[in-house]
């Protein structure tokens, strides 16, 4: 088979995305490249926060402002690949019976209000299962869907979650991560519960409610450290670059950048000594076992930082490979994307304005998932204009007449 002719796994569902901002929309994303047809529903006024979103790609290129109305935010452009848009004011109940209309066309909902915002608006679970029994309804919120707390932004969840004051040196300031990890790791949840209540759904035939919350999904995370533990050993929460109950495990400098070294067993550190030209420290009391180099992570850690700061990163990485012990350069984001080993399994995809064409490589996240009988990928939509796909959807999908469509603009419910 072709890459045209493979399917997809997700193709004959549909999806209503009801999210906005990151976390909801990537969720939606990776249905969507998956297979799935996503009918994203902004409202009329504004739309999804993330179109205001800097920079943006058009006529001038990227730019820091958005110089002309066709210029589009690079953050939509990424997170609204493949998703058929439509706008509802559903502040409006004749909004509202639209979304029930598609509902009843639909077999998933996907919101990430804060919590009990869905149901303020009419747009709850009890309204989408009323329209459709059997539908699977995903809110993806800050602390849960009953959760009285209010919004949450990825920062916030970082810092409450623990991760925040994990990462960094002792004694330094909380380190916030450098890409939206909450924001990312939510979603992935989102999915998983999407697809798992698709599978009972097939076994039961009925839907449910599948509620996913940031704070708990970037926890859980946390929590594979048990950081009790590690106090009471009297093991340090935060050793910066490195993991010195693994060590040697962790980043160390070089003279011209950094390297990532793992020698946690006995063979590794033999070979890494050996790459240092000193495999005499495999025989040294600090150092000769796996629980003695943990314990005396600290002058280890400083021998092998003499070492690497006297030698670039790739004549560190050469001596280390030779002697098969796990090493990598630390690299630029922008580097990274463009390894041809993601780009080949479409890992990450570049992403373009649909009238102007850039000379810088956009890229974007892909779907990280590869199948033997089935691909990824992203159907060749994109809501440039909010509700760009009204007419599509509401004619094609809903059966609306000239009439009806006509009133619903006249009202601003579209």
């Amino acid at each position: 088979m072709t890459q045209h002719t493979t399917p997809r796994p997700l193709e004959g569902l549909r999806v209503i995305d009801l999210t906005r901002a990151l976390a909801g929309p990537y969720a939606t994303l990776l249905l969507a490249g998956l297979g799935a047809e996503v009918i994203k529903v902004e409202d009329p006024q504004g739309g999804d926060l993330a179109r205001d979103n800097s920079p943006y790609v058009g006529r001038d290129g990227v730019t820091v402002e958005k110089l002309h109305d066709d210029d589009i935010s690079i953050s939509h452009l990424s997170r609204a690949r493949g998703k058929h848009g439509v706008s509802l004011n559903l502040k409006l109940e004749s909004a509202r019976q639209v979304f029930h209309d598609l509902c009843a066309h639909a077999d998933i909902v996907v919101e990430n209000f804060a919590a009990g915002t869905a149901d303020r608006l009419g747009v709850g679970y009890a309204v989408a299962k009323a329209a459709k029994p059997d539908i699977i309804y995903c809110s993806l919120s800050g602390f849960g869907a009953a959760s009285p707390d209010g919004k949450a932004m990825d920062v916030i969840i970082q810092a409450l979650s623990g991760a925040m004051y994990a990462s960094g040196e002792p004694g330094t300031p909380p380190v916030r991560m450098g890409i939206p990890v909450a924001d990312m790791l939510a979603p992935v949840f989102a999915v998983i519960g999407i697809l798992s209540a698709l599978e009972q759904r097939h076994r039961t035939g009925e839907g449910q409610h599948v509620d996913v919350s940031m704070l708990g999904a970037l926890t859980s995370f946390v929590a594979i450290e048990n950081w009790s533990a590690l106090a009471a050993a009297g093991m340090p929460a935060r050793t910066g670059l490195t993991v010195q109950r693994l060590s040697p495990f962790g980043v160390f400098e070089c003279a011209d950048g950094y390297v990532a070294i793992v020698a946690v067993h006995e063979k590794l550190a033999r070979g890494l000594f050996r790459a240092m030209g000193r495999p005499e420290l495999a025989n040294d009391p600090r150092f000769a076992g796996r629980d003695l180099r943990v314990a005396n992570a600290i002058p280890l850690e400083l021998e092998i930082t003499a070492w690497s700061k006297q030698h670039s990163v790739a004549d560190v990485v050469a001596a280390l490979q030779a002697e098969d012990v796990p090493a990598a350069p630390v690299r630029h984001p922008e580097e990274a994307l463009l390894d041809p080993r993601v780009v080949a399994r479409n890992e990450t995809m570049p992403v373009q304005h649909p009238a102007y064409p850039s000379d810088v490589d956009l890229r974007s996240v892909g779907v990280p998932i590869t199948f033997s009988g089935a691909r990824t990928g992203f159907d060749p939509a994109l809501p440039v204009r909010i509700g760009e796909h009204n007419e599509q959807i509401l004619r094609g999908l809903l059966g609306y007449d000239d009439a009806r469509i006509a009133a619903l603009a006249l009202e601003g419910a579209i």
